[in-house]
């Protein structure tokens, strides 16, 4: 027999709505605990009267558990410790936009936004949009204010950020012996259909003043990776060494000329390229004889010499072999590879992967003095992949989007084509080819016979051989071709034991005093006889001299090529 209640039965209505809340209750109560009401994401926005028109570029959030630096000085660096970068493109960005950032954008370490640990963080947004010098901090970006925040990704909410700061433009001051230069470029300005301007400091001799009728010969250098202009005020600076030696009274004198490393798709590289223009011509005939009129140098290719370390070695010796009847030496430290075989640990003409090596491993992308790897290939790509249009590292503006503008062919799309894919790193082998006009080893083997007269004695490299960057593996490979080289090429180069990047076995007075012997030689006409001080066969050197009064290359990634 069934039971019967004793209770009151309750109205259908009554019922029904107590099953509909119970319900919510539930959804309620399953969404905090596993899917937030409102997904983290950030709301960025355009204070009014810092854009003059709309923008197209990229913008950038900056996450990092430390107060300072400021996050914004995070970006591009591999070597994160603690920080989250996260990017998106923006069409035509403007005062009255908000632009959201969420688990759409592609970040590194993490791909997503949603996988940050819960914690306090100090954020700051990031508008990449010149289209001259890309990079964080060129003139005309913005960013915002740093905020600190506590972030949980299972909670979700809404941050909201104004980009309020505008980057200003360059405006550094001049000393008795700095001066800048800022060059109009007719050659790059037709080829990007708008002004490009060459850049560059130059520091003058002691006395030049004093002598206005006397000439110099012109020393160019070029900085490592993105090494700016301005560098000229930090090299001669009250109490650094490197004023000291210039100043000194047994210095050479000569004009110092200071390339900029800042270009449409990073550093330039001041050779010539299908993405960032005639950059070699432009030096060469634009800037180096504008200056040479200007600060009352020599103007001959006999007084004339290169010098510079990773990204500026590299610069130093393809200057130096693609215009030989300009220039009258090269002194290269540490340069990038000068052997696609050797492309860091890359074989650009047999890998089939920039990100995992034959073995089925991670390819390490640097190491450090104890053999530890620092980074891969794979995080360091996806770290420019980040700030990149396109989620793409060639418009990175960084190490890897550079050397790909440089040296890669432009697509229908007007922008560089990858030699590797940015996601998974399979290398086109229809890009490759384009490539090899820019393998320094390479093209001295192919027209030794032209070139090897006119480079002779003119080579100069030093590198540590545990280069951070597996640099050393392409001299390496350049060494054997040089040793064997007919006519011979009485190459220097000289190997540092257990050193590492931008190590620089000679002084800046050394180098000076060889420049200026270099030139005196050739004046008189004497460059078949070598100086008792060189060697006049390629050799493997053990030295270990310290840097003293040197120039330090390490570009803007705290010692990145």
């Amino acid at each position: 027999m069934r039971e019967e209640s004793t209770r009151a039965p309750i109205p259908l209505r009554r019922k029904a709505g107590s099953c509909v809340m119970a319900t919510l209750c539930i959804m309620a109560l399953g969404l905090s605990r596993f899917e937030p009401l409102v997904s983290l994401r950030f709301e960025v926005t355009v204070a009014p009267g810092r854009l003059e028109t709309p923008q197209t570029g990229r913008l950038l959030l900056a996450l990092s558990s430390r107060p300072e630096p400021e996050p914004r000085f995070i970006l591009g660096r591999p070597e994160l410790r603690g920080s989250f970068v996260f990017g998106r493109d923006v069409r035509d960005f403007k005062s009255g936009d908000r632009v959201v950032v969420d688990d759409a954008a592609i970040g590194v370490p993490l791909e997503r936004l949603s996988q940050i640990p819960a914690g306090e963080y100090f954020v700051q947004a990031v508008f990449m949009w010149n289209p001259d010098i890309r990079r964080p901090d060129a003139p005309g970006n913005l960013y915002s204010p740093v905020q600190r925040v506590r972030l949980d990704p299972a909670r979700g909410g809404v941050v909201r950020l104004e980009l309020t700061h505008v980057i200003p433009e360059e405006s550094p001051s001049e000393t008795e012996y700095v001066k800048f230069v800022t060059l109009r470029s007719e050659r790059l300005s037709a080829f990007h259909g708008r002004p490009i301007v060459l850049r560059a400091g130059v520091i003058l001799p002691r006395d030049y003043d004093r002598e206005p009728e006397r000439r110099y010969p012109l020393r160019v250098h070029i900085g490592g990776y993105g090494a700016r202009y301005t560098n000229v005020l930090r090299l001669m600076a009250e109490g650094s060494e490197f004023r000291r030696v210039w100043l000194a009274d047994d210095t050479p004198r000569m004009i110092f000329l200071h390339l900029d490393g800042a270009g449409p798709y990073g550093d330039p590289y001041f050779v010539n390229s299908a993405n960032n223009g005639p950059y070699g011509d432009a030096l060469v005939q634009e800037l180096i004889p504008y200056v040479e009129r200007k600060f009352r140098a020599i103007g001959a290719p006999e007084a004339r010499v290169l010098d510079g370390g990773s990204t500026g070695g590299w610069v130093a010796l393809a200057l130096q072999i693609f215009y030989p009847d300009v220039f009258n030496g090269a002194w290269a430290f540490c340069p990038d590879s000068v052997d696609f075989r050797a492309f860091q640990l890359i074989n650009i003409y047999e890998d089939e992967n920039a990100y995992v090596n034959r073995y089925g491993f991670e390819r390490p992308s640097a190491r450090d003095q104890r053999g530890d790897v620092r980074f891969t290939m794979r995080h360091e790509c996806q770290v420019e992949n980040v700030l990149g249009l396109g989620d793409s590292y060639t418009m990175s503006g960084g190490q890897w989007g550079a050397w790909n503008a440089v040296y890669g062919p432009r697509g229908s799309d007007g922008r560089p084509v990858p030699l590797w894919d940015p996601k998974t790193g399979v290398i086109r082998r229809d890009v490759v080819e384009h490539w090899k006009q820019y393998d320094l080893r390479l093209v001295l083997e192919q027209k030794w016979s032209e070139l090897g007269p006119k480079l002779r004695g003119k080579l100069r490299i030093w590198m540590g051989d545990a280069d951070d960057y597996f640099l050393n593996n392409a001299v390496y490979l350049l060494e054997e071709f040089l040793a064997r080289a007919d006519p011979p090429a009485e190459a220097r180069i000289i190997y540092g034991p257990r050193r590492g990047h931008c190590w620089r076995g000679i002084s800046e007075r050394q180098l000076m005093m060889e420049m200026a012997d270099a030139m005196a030689r050739a004046k008189t006409r004497s460059v078949d006889r070598p100086p008792a001080s060189v060697p006049s066969l390629t050799v493997r050197s053990r030295s270990e001299s310290p840097l003293r009064g040197g120039i330090s290359n390490s570009g803007r990634r705290g010692g990145r090529r």
